[in-house]
């Protein structure tokens, strides 16, 4: 479990565990690859981020993930797979994410991107992405680091 604080100043507890936090979250954050490259998107007032959102009534966190990437990416999900959860305390609410890893086989053009404006590919992250104000604060704190140490722990030990 990793405590800290988050570009806000709330109280952020993150987890590699199985649903440490809710079984039901109300939010959802995905981290995308297609033909080697990150996918992000270009959220329209946070910068670049991976897709991620609310779950709607009727909806499993994993459907959300799904329907979250195709609406603000245009990406067809072909696998995915549940990393972690994190809960975020603030001084009015809490919120609760699942954090998903996500292959996407295809990139689909929308006719829009709902708050976004469309996918963006990287093939690697800048080295200073906690200063590049071009990356959402989402990307800036330690949920993004921990979890893509996590997820080359992963794909190390798979192989």
């Amino acid at each position: 479990m990793y405590t800290f604080k988050d570009f806000y100043h709330n109280t952020v507890e993150l987890s590699f565990e199985k649903h440490p936090f809710s079984p039901n979250p109300k939010h959802v954050w995905v981290i995308c690859k297609y033909k080697d490259q990150w996918l992000l998107t270009d959220h329209q007032r946070r910068g670049y981020e991976f897709p991620g959102g609310k779950v709607e009534e009727g909806e499993s966190p994993e459907q959300a993930a799904v329907r979250e990437v195709l609406e603000e990416t245009g990406g067809s999900v072909s696998s995915i797979n549940y990393l972690g959860q994190y809960r975020v305390t603030g001084k009015d609410k809490i919120i609760i994410k699942n954090i998903y890893f996500a292959n996407i086989g295809e990139l689909l053009t929308q006719q829009h991107y709902f708050e976004t404006n469309g996918p963006v590919l990287f093939k690697d992250f800048p080295p200073s992405i906690k200063k590049d104000r071009r990356f959402s604060f989402i990307m800036r704190d330690e949920v993004f680091s921990h979890s893509l140490s996590y997820l080359n722990s992963i794909v190390k030990d798979a192989k």
